[in-house]
């Protein structure tokens, strides 16, 4: 099974749970800026809405294998469940809850229902604005390379820079900003 199998059997599940979700990380970065080879999947979803993220979980249990204890990421977006598909080669599923957090909650509002070529579907995405803010925010190497691919791709002239900025003012990112938009490679 590949991993974009497991990610529309994921995305599946969700719809049929009416779970509000939305794919977020690799997956997201890559549909607004430069796709990379990734080994996961990751959605943010609405816990409290639907079927809940617990039938959505049974619903994929003859794929993929979640932890029955749901842990607490401070990096990401707090809970998160966490799961591995049961095909080989084996791929690592994450489902973070939508938590009490104002970037979060702006984010999943404005999310939208875009094709996504690596998924060969439409799904829920964060905007490409969401996708800079949150890669930012979570600081790794491979988020800040995400961060300026999705700027060189989508171009800052064509981006809400007023609304990067302003997240990144209150997330304290805005080196981390300065430093992506100086690594966009000139045309």
């Amino acid at each position: 099974m590949t991993l974009e199998q497991v990610a529309a059997h994921l995305i599946d599940a969700a719809e049929a749970s009416e779970v509000p979700f939305m794919v977020v990380g690799a997956f997201a970065a890559g549909a607004y800026g430069v796709p990379r080879s990734t080994r996961d999947l990751d959605l943010l979803v609405a816990v409290q809405t639907g079927g809940g993220v617990g039938e959505m979980i049974r619903k994929l249990d003859p794929l993929i294998e979640f932890d029955p204890q749901t842990l607490f990421d401070s990096l990401t977006w707090g809970r998160r469940h966490v799961g591995q598909s049961r095909a080989s080669p084996p791929f690592k599923v994450e489902l973070f809850e939508v938590f009490d957090d104002p970037f979060v909650a702006e984010q999943f509002g404005r999310r939208r229902r875009l094709f996504i070529p690596m998924l060969n579907r439409h799904t829920w995405l964060p905007t490409p604005e969401d996708v800079v803010v949150q890669k930012l925010r979570w600081g790794r190497n491979k988020d800040l390379d995400d961060a300026r691919d999705v700027l060189a791709v989508q171009s800052p002239e064509m981006l809400d820079m007023d609304y990067i900025n302003r997240w990144c003012e209150i997330h304290g990112t805005q080196e981390r900003l300065r430093e992506a938009l100086e690594g966009i490679p000139p045309l």
